[in-house]
């Protein structure tokens, strides 16, 4: 067996072990990073993050969504089979696999292949599937990157064609007919939306009143109304009590005593951190009431060597914000400068249509008591959108009345994930609602639905003084 010894081990090759590492590379140290699945990019490449935003484009792309509108009752919604919608899929994935792989040979990163398990807290043992010991690694210091998984219930009987999680969905084999989705949160509406568009007939189901309920009320309206119109149900207020497989249906029991069928049953209801075979107790490192690994503000666990980024110490639970927090880690393990995360970074939520916010919501404003005001620019307003076809959306700044700071920037519809930054960065350099005003913005695009909507928040305030 190999004994090794260096200064980084990171466990996990997700979007946060990655920039972990690369940034103990680039600081000239000794980096390992192990990975348990055959390939490394974690499940944020093969059945999270990246899988289901190729699936999006493909759907969109393959049955011409953003053409309905030119063609209305005319347009036919053609037959796509899942083997058109995986082959974009893997081509993607194996694009982004080939990208890991380049950037740990150019920084000299070496990846281990097999399950890492704690021995002690700075050494580790790595087997493969049949438990037999590869290598045991002694580390300076540690990052755990191990992300996290769905949360399955034992009393949920998944198999891998009717009722399924997130990941067990990217392996059906036909796209079904009809299809219930239990949860309203991120995930549960990112891919009921997805096979909405598809034609297949959906359900979302959760026991709060309104689909995505972190969404700024005004936003969430919007997308309810839009998900309506692709023919998507929701139904609030309900909570299963059994789940069952009849034959090749999907079977739930809510506790009402309503129940519902469909083809296909995506379980969405909650992730748990990807701890259960580290052996985390060997170094004293401890897991929160929810199974999350809590941390400090500098990503330190209990064990101040041993460090922890990304979904397995919980929220915000982005792709985005797991590649900061990796390198902030490395940063702070090796004394470099550094500073604390960002308290303020755009969401991403990629329904159809997609939404990105970054600040405060409209209802936290009124808990707060501040004197607000809205700039709202509609889609159909924007030329770019006619062109595009896409007139469901809205750009939302939410301004302070008296000193016209920006409080929060919320758009939903096509770009909405590209455009958010704009906002962000304005609002990071303390811009205030008429620096959208007084800026000449590429005619046609969807950024210039900032100016328009700066110029309608502030023709409001004028009309009051």
């Amino acid at each position: 067996m190999e004994e090794i010894s260096v200064d980084l081990v990171i466990i996990g090759s997700g979007p946060a072990g990655q920039k972990a590492a690369i940034q103990g590379a680039k600081l000239g140290k000794k980096v390992i990073v192990i990975e348990k699945l055959q390939e490394p990019g974690g499940n944020c490449l093969y059945s999270g993050t990246i899988p289901s935003k190729s699936l999006r484009e493909a759907i969109i792309d393959l049955t011409r969504f953003n053409e309905r509108s030119f063609y209305g009752h005319e347009y036919e919604l053609k037959d796509i089979s899942i083997s058109q919608l995986y082959n974009r899929l893997h081509k993607v994935i194996e694009e982004e696999r080939n990208m890991v792989f380049r950037q740990f040979k150019k920084n000299g990163i070496r990846l281990i292949h097999g399950n890492a398990r704690f021995e002690n807290s700075h050494t580790l043992t790595v087997v493969d599937r049949d438990f037999r010991m590869i290598c045991q690694i002694r580390s300076e210091y540690i990052i755990i990157a191990t992300g996290s998984k769905p949360r399955n219930p034992i009393n949920v009987p998944f198999d891998r064609e009717v009722i399924l999680d997130s990941t067990r969905l990217l392996g059906i084999e036909c796209v079904p007919k009809t299809m219930v989705v239990l949860g309203g949160g991120i995930i549960g509406s990112e891919y009921a939306s997805f096979f909405a568009a598809l034609g297949t007939e959906v359900t979302v189901i959760d026991k709060r009143e309104h689909i995505l309920p972190l969404l700024d009320s005004e936003i969430g309206i919007i997308l309810q109304t839009a998900l309506t119109d692709l023919g998507l149900k929701f139904l609030g207020r309900k909570e299963p009590e059994r789940i069952e497989r009849i034959d090749n249906k999907a079977k739930v029991i809510f506790k009402d005593g309503s129940q519902i069928e469909s083809d296909v049953l995506l379980y969405a209801l909650g992730r748990t951190a990807n701890v259960d075979a580290l052996h985390i107790e060997n170094a004293g490192i401890e897991v929160n009431e929810k199974g999350y690994i809590p941390v400090n503000a500098l990503f330190q666990t209990n064990i101040s060597h041993i460090y922890a980024v990304g979904d397995v110490i919980g929220g915000p639970s982005l792709a985005s914000t797991s590649m900061e927090q990796g390198r902030l880690a490395t940063r702070h393990a090796f004394g470099e400068q550094t500073a604390l995360f960002p308290n303020y970074y755009p969401i991403g939520i990629y329904t159809v249509p997609e939404i990105s916010s970054c600040g405060y919501t409209e209802d936290e404003l009124k808990q707060l008591g501040f004197r607000y005001e809205v700039g709202r620019a509609y889609y159909y307003e924007i030329a770019r959108s006619h062109i595009d076809g896409s007139n469901v959306g809205m750009f939302k700044i939410l301004f302070h009345a008296e000193t016209l700071e920006i409080l929060g920037v919320h758009v939903i519809g096509r770009g909405a994930t590209e455009v958010i930054h704009i906002g962000q960065v304005a609002t990071s350099f303390n811009a205030k609602i008429d620096y959208f005003i007084d800026q000449v913005f590429n005619y046609p695009t969807y950024a210039e639905g900032y100016r328009i909507a700066a110029l309608n928040g502030y023709n409001k305030i004028k009309r009051k003084k």
